[in-house]
């Protein structure tokens, strides 16, 4: 199959170029800012409010599918910038749409999109309705009618842990002040937000691997839950990432850092992905560990 990601080089798009080689497909990506990517497949600058670039990317291609991953992502940021969220994450995709044509766009959503559900709802079923709180939710929900609208396919993703994600985002955010505590750099107190929030954490590779079934099997016009069903809170994953670190630290709680509102618990139903043979296997502690790892690194460099 030949498939076209927009967003390439973000942490999810990188694992996933990867992964969808290693499973006999042709992949081709988009990117945003000047400079390619390191990777070594055939790559398009295309900017989503730019409907000529992606239409001339979607032609030179010719993709049987298209996984849409770009986007603004930074829930707390979107307060600030509604309007940029909406022109980017759901204007940008009715354009993604247009330009891809014949071929379905697989959509990267959010949970977000669900809003508050009571605890007796939880796991979250696809058939929820929808209620968003914040304007990422919200330019989620617009974006997934457009795609469904065209024969596209929508994902709810729950939270993803890796390497490679941005350091605004909660997990690489501790990696980093662990690892300038273990440089010597900080002194050894941490500073976080909400803890108290329970999520569903999938670790990076099992993302990418639910993502490349539904490249491969996922209907059209279908919404998918991208979640283990399994819950943590915030504290909880802290704690073994502190663990792991083998630092002696204080956590101290900093309320620049907690966003206007945050669901208490949101924990998905992935019974619908792993009918098509989907299943999250790897351990969180792995995640956490290769996040320490490429937060140390950085670090050094740095230094």
């Amino acid at each position: 199959m030949r498939i076209l990601i927009t967003g390439v080089n973000g942490f999810v798009g990188r694992r996933l170029v990867h992964t969808l080689s290693e499973r006999g497909h042709d992949v081709a990506g988009t990117y945003l800012k000047a400079g390619a990517p390191e990777l070594e497949i055939e790559l398009y600058q295309a900017d989503l409010s730019d409907r000529a670039a992606l239409a001339e990317a979607c032609d030179r291609f010719a993709p049987d599918r298209v996984l849409h991953l770009a986007g603004l992502s930074h829930v707390g940021a979107s307060f600030e910038r509604r309007q940029a969220y909406h022109r980017v994450n759901a204007v940008g995709t009715g354009n993604l749409v247009q330009a891809a044509g014949a071929a379905p766009v697989v959509l990267a959503s959010s949970s977000l999109v669900y809003g508050q559900v009571p605890e007796e709802d939880q796991p979250i079923r696809e058939e929820r309705e929808l209620s968003p709180e914040t304007p990422y939710g919200e330019s989620k929900v617009a974006a997934e009618r457009l795609v469904l609208d065209g024969g596209g396919v929508v994902v709810r993703c729950f939270n993803v842990i890796g390497p490679g994600q941005a350091e605004d985002f909660a997990f690489p955010a501790f990696a980093r002040q662990l690892a300038e505590i273990a440089a010597g750099e900080r002194d050894p107190v941490m500073r976080v937000g909400n803890l108290e929030g329970w999520r569903d954490f999938i670790h990076l590779d099992d993302a990418a691997e639910g993502y490349a079934v539904l490249l491969e099997r996922g209907v059209t016009g279908e919404i998918y839950n991208l979640a283990t069903g399994r819950a943590h809170t915030v504290g909880q994953l802290l704690d073994r990432l502190i663990r792991l670190s083998g630092l002696e630290v204080r956590v101290e709680r900093d309320p620049a850092r907690y966003r206007p509102t945050d669901a208490r618990r949101l924990v998905g139903d992935g019974a619908r992905l792993r009918a098509l043979g989907w299943e999250p296997r790897r351990d969180l502690d792995d995640a956490l560990s290769t996040l320490l790892e490429d937060a140390a690194r950085l670090v050094a460099k740095t230094a």
